[in-house]
């Protein structure tokens, strides 16, 4: 068996599905390459944009995630035993490479050399000395993400009512801390009226929660508050969204630490939602690729934190601490990540709410 180079055959797949050692068509539509590494871009809102394509002999081709490329793929074709005979010969004899590298047709047969039987007549062992075609494989498609299923009802009762209309429960909360001024300028904020439509009527909510906990160490008021936005469902709205999600992550932390280890994974569980509603197994594999990156390589505000620290600027590190300790409360909601464990976690959450609290 052999294989030349224009045995070849494309077949076509969407540009996210490429993997290492895949034979791209590149761009003038005549050559190959071989893809070394394979890197996705995603745009400002996280969604998966550009596949970046390192190739092996050096540079990089870069492809929008929904496109369709052509890959290439080698196709063996079967020759007779004569020509594999042949080929044996001159492996054995290099001397007689010209001759060899004729086409079969140009040689005369063993039958018309030695006047033998013809090929099928020849002895099975004969045949069977033709190795078997080798199967082209094509690289499976990356496995499609787990399917992540929202809390039941049952479940959602663990989380408790609120009492009263939401502006009740706000007021309800700074009156427990009536010389805390930032807890009063939110609760007058929201006073006028909560919108749940609204995103900084949202974000004043989720910031109300964590300045009850961080701050003023009233775990209870910060779940009765954060409760007003964990029970809302996710929109669509990444915007929106962010404030709720924050608001879960506190949430399923203050309950863990309470040891009310159900209730914190029904939080966990509305945290992972949004994880499942894509229903086209091309985007939710790409999604599933940005999240876990996202995940192991967590924006932690390292260079910020530094930069205040050096101009001893204490409310703009703190500011940057309050953004770190909400990413880090975010891992530890999402169970950690491949770089980054529970144990990591629940020690620097830990360092942050003390530095956050000096």
């Amino acid at each position: 068996m052999t294989e030349t180079p224009a045995a070849r055959h494309y077949s076509e797949q969407q540009a996210g599905s490429l993997t290492s050692g895949d034979h791209l068509l590149l761009p003038d539509g005549e050559r190959t390459a071989e893809i070394q590494r394979v890197e996705l871009e995603p745009d400002d809102f996280g969604t998966p944009a550009v596949v970046l394509a390192s190739l092996t002999g050096g540079g990089t081709i870069r492809i929008a995630a929904g496109s369709t490329v052509r890959v290439a793929h080698s196709v063996v074709h079967d020759v007779s035993l004569q020509d594999l005979m042949l080929e044996d010969e001159a492996n054995e004899n290099p001397a007689s490479d010209a001759v060899t590298r004729l086409p079969a047709a140009a040689h005369p047969s063993r039958d018309e050399q030695r006047g033998a039987e013809p090929l099928e007549k020849q002895p099975p062992a004969a045949a069977e000395a033709a190795p078997a075609a080798p199967a082209v494989v094509v690289p499976p498609l990356p496995a499609i993400p787990p399917a992540v299923s929202g809390p039941s009802a049952e479940e959602l009762a663990r989380i408790p009512e609120p009492q009263g209309t939401p502006e009740s429960v706000v007021a309800a909360a700074a009156e427990e801390h009536p010389d805390a001024v930032g807890v009063l300028l939110l609760a007058d904020k929201l006073a006028k009226g909560i919108n749940f439509k609204s995103g900084s009527c949202l974000k004043d909510l989720s910031d109300l929660a964590h300045e009850l906990f961080i701050t003023l160490k009233d775990p209870d008021g910060a779940l009765a508050v954060a409760d007003l936005l964990n029970v809302l469902p996710f929109d669509g709205n990444p915007g929106r969204w962010a404030s709720v999600e924050a608001s879960l992550a506190l949430s399923s932390y203050i309950c863990r630490q309470d040891r009310q280890d159900d209730r914190a994974e029904v939080y966990e569980k509305l945290l992972r939602t949004p994880e499942s509603q894509e229903t086209d197994p091309f985007k939710a594999r790409m999604n599933a690729k940005v999240r876990q990156r996202s995940l192991n390589e967590p924006n932690l505000y390292d260079k910020e934190i530094f930069r205040s620290i050096d101009n001893s600027n204490h409310e703009a590190e703190r500011e940057w601490r309050l953004l770190r300790l909400e990413s880090l409360l975010f891992l530890r909601a999402h169970g950690g990540s491949e770089t980054i464990g529970l144990g990591e976690l629940q020690r620097r959450i830990s360092n942050e709410l003390e530095a956050v609290r000096a």
